[in-house]
């Protein structure tokens, strides 16, 4: 297996996912970190730790752990876009965080550096083609009992956030996939990872035993006004995805899914934003030692 199966993904992640991320980042990093910071206040990392964090983006929790650990531990962020690793060396750069380094590395097929005590990923392993060889690297990055934790998204039902958005557009907008397109695109969706079953046989497919499944349900913030919110479902997500894949029909049908975005939204805002329920499964396994 070569980095260049993952290419369209990594394409995606580089330049239109970039961009938006970047666009949206306030909503991205505040909006939705609720589910780390539940996760971190439950299961901090000992100090001293050496900590990889896969899907690491803008960097921001590979600087958290970097705290947890301390200037005698190691965080490793890693991202297949290089993009994104720019902005998390500088910014890490800029808060002192001399104990936080980055990588760049297609996770399903490139050396991760190991080994580690822990491997920890927020919302960073649905969009893997090949899920169960990025988790076979994974493991093999790990220190014999060495814990991997991720944080990813239940059922789509679950996340009203981004299904009353996708169920909407779905109605206006012709339904085209990602064989019949191609425009770039980030893998599989949000949702890959929503099955315990599944997840359960990919883990221990790849190695790992003593797998568990925590549920974390919480209200997110997916926009700070009305136009921001309506902006990021059409931005990001399987909403947007919807619109940008049917092309010009997307473009010319556009308005008539802004308004019923704005009326869907408008039920939901507070004084703050708006605000959507959201639920996420934190799932841990184990590198068995032999």
């Amino acid at each position: 297996m070569s980095s260049t199966e993952n290419a369209i993904p990594i394409e995606a992640w580089n330049t239109v996912l970039f961009d938006k991320f970047c666009r949206f980042r306030n909503v991205l990093t505040h909006g939705l970190s609720d589910h780390s910071a539940k996760f971190f206040k439950r299961s901090s990392y000992p100090a001293g730790s050496r900590i990889l964090d896969v899907g690491c983006g803008f960097g921001d929790t590979t600087q958290e752990i970097a705290k947890q650990v301390g200037p005698s531990g190691a965080a490793v962020g890693v991202d297949c876009a290089q993009n994104f690793i720019a902005i998390a060396k500088r910014e890490a750069r800029e808060a002192q965080f001399a104990n936080a380094s980055f990588l760049l590395a297609d996770v399903q097929a490139d050396d991760l550096s190991g080994p580690y005590d822990h491997v920890f990923s927020r919302f960073g392993t649905m969009f893997f083609n090949l899920p169960g060889a990025a988790l076979r690297n994974i493991r093999r990055a790990l220190k014999p009992d060495g814990k991997f934790a991720m944080i990813v998204w239940r059922r789509r039902e679950d996340n009203p956030w981004v299904y009353e958005a996708e169920r909407i557009v779905k109605e206006i907008m012709p339904m085209i996939s990602h064989a019949e397109t191609t425009e770039v695109h980030c893998g599989p969706g949000p949702f890959s990872m929503a099955g315990q079953e599944m997840v359960s046989e990919m883990l221990r497919g790849a190695g790992f035993d003593r797998i568990s499944f925590e549920r974390c349900d919480t209200d997110v913030c997916i926009g700070r006004v009305l136009d921001e919110a309506v902006e990021f479902a059409l931005a990001l997500g399987p909403a947007g995805e919807i619109i940008r894949l049917a092309g010009e029909e997307g473009q010319r049908r556009r308005p008539e899914a802004v308004a019923a975005l704005r009326e869907l939204f408008a039920k939901n805002l507070r004084h703050d934003g708006v605000w959507f329920g959201s639920s996420s499964w934190f799932v841990e396994a184990r590198n068995p030692a032999h």
